[in-house]
């Protein structure tokens, strides 16, 4: 590499490095992560880890060969699994030694490593894995974070060739400021489940997994919605990052309910206990007050809006109410006038769609779990009138990532 390229590469990399440390949630991170070392170096495939006790847990998966098979704006199958952490495997091995381990090629092997490359994916893919880079993620204090695999490097005429020595300190250097940016993100992601675990304690509906699927549901329904909209790389990037943690405060304002009421589940609500019950709105948004960051003002509108209608409906709420005219002790919701279309926020009209699919399709106290084909069903009926056509559409054409975030999180 000359010195030219080199220091190209330098500043792309410093460039990286700045926005990484400005991402707050530790998936859409591991996900960046990987994607930017796989274009420092021209991988064309790779995957990252997260370590869970003695398991390593796998976050992300990416392989440009497969993607370029799909239409323009889908998305790989969303992977789920576990393993031990052990040296039979190249990423245990790696977790356990701590040191990074540079595969030529995964086919031939020295008979005297522990570890041993597994061809059965690539037997079902129709892939080659030849070249392999895999490297611990550690803090500072030697704990393990992850493990981040990438694979295949390709030149410039597009040949698979070995991770260079260059590589290994571009990919090292890279890594090491990768590390420093999740452990802040880390502290963020702490403290928002703090705050989640909060609500769940008034309301057992809200539990972690409800949360972590609505907002896994939003990101993939916000990426189509983009996509379909060609919206800007760097836009989608800074509005992603906030919808990921944004969208698991929608119900946060329960925790200012009383359990007569939040607990409640026969007989149904009264009109004055259903009025009262809609306050959870307003007291979300109230907890964002004054909102200090666009973070802040997105979690606020999307706990204050994710029940007002696309059609303005009279189901819909709680409109186009001011939060100084909420007050918490009288709990009663004041009329106000609706709000309907693209006047209700964005992140709202995604996390509404969201949030109504999943708590359709599980089991509540008051109801059984709907079937995947009559939720999905139930969503696109409504398109239009409770929901934005246009985020419906987006989420239809990610069901088979829906699907797969729903096994990925089960009750």
């Amino acid at each position: 590499m000359s010195n030219v390229n080199r220091d190209d590469k330098l500043q792309q990399i410093i460039e990286v490095e700045r926005q990484l440390s400005e991402i707050q949630d530790v998936d859409v991170l591991l996900e960046r992560i990987l994607t930017e070392t796989r274009r420092i170096v021209n991988a064309d495939a790779g995957s990252i880890y997260v370590s869970e006790g003695n398991m390593l847990k796998i976050k992300y998966g990416q392989n440009d060969t497969h993607l370029k098979e799909l239409a323009p704006g889908e998305k790989l199958p969303y992977t789920f699994f576990a393993f031990p952490i052990n040296e039979k495997q190249i990423c245990g091995y790696v977790a356990l030694s701590g040191k990074p381990l540079n595969i030529k090629d995964c086919y031939n092997l020295p008979e005297d490593t522990p570890y041993k490359f597994n061809k059965n994916t690539d037997l079902t893919t129709d892939y080659r894995t030849q070249s392999m880079y895999t490297l611990p993620l550690k803090m500072a204090n030697g704990n393990l974070l992850g493990v981040l695999q990438i694979i295949n490097r390709k030149n410039s005429d597009g040949r698979v060739v070995p991770f260079s020595e260059e590589d290994e300190l571009l990919i090292s250097h890279f890594a090491a400021n990768a590390v420093q940016a999740l452990q802040r993100a880390y502290l963020t992601s702490n403290m928002v489940k703090r705050m989640l675990r909060m609500a769940e304690f008034r309301d057992p509906k809200e539990t972690y997994l409800h949360v972590e699927r609505v907002s896994s549901y939003a990101l993939e329904i916000y990426d189509r919605w983009a996509f379909n909209h060609n919206v800007p790389e760097n836009e989608i990037h800074r509005y992603r990052d906030n919808l990921k943690i944004a969208a698991k405060f929608h119900d946060v304002g329960k925790v200012g309910i009383s359990d007569v009421i939040l607990k409640k589940t026969f007989p149904r609500f009264t009109d004055e206990e259903r009025n009262i019950m809609k306050g959870h709105t307003c007291i979300g948004a109230q907890l964002f007050e004054p909102p200090e960051s666009f973070l802040d003002e997105m979690s606020q509108e999307i706990a204050l809006h994710h029940h007002d209608r696309w059609d303005g409906g009279e189901t819909g709420y709680p409109g186009n109410i001011q939060l100084s005219q909420f007050s918490i002790l009288e709990g009663v919701v004041p009329c106000a006038e609706p709000l309907k279309g693209k006047s209700i926020p964005l992140s709202a009209r995604i996390v509404a769609v969201a949030d109504v699919f999943d708590a359709l399709s599980h089991k509540r106290c008051y109801k059984e779990a709907w079937s995947i084909d009559d939720a999905f069903a139930e969503i696109q009926n409504n398109a239009g009138s409770q929901f934005d056509p246009e985020v419906v559409l987006a989420f239809m054409q990610v069901r088979d990532r829906i699907c797969s975030i729903q096994m990925a999180f089960p009750d």
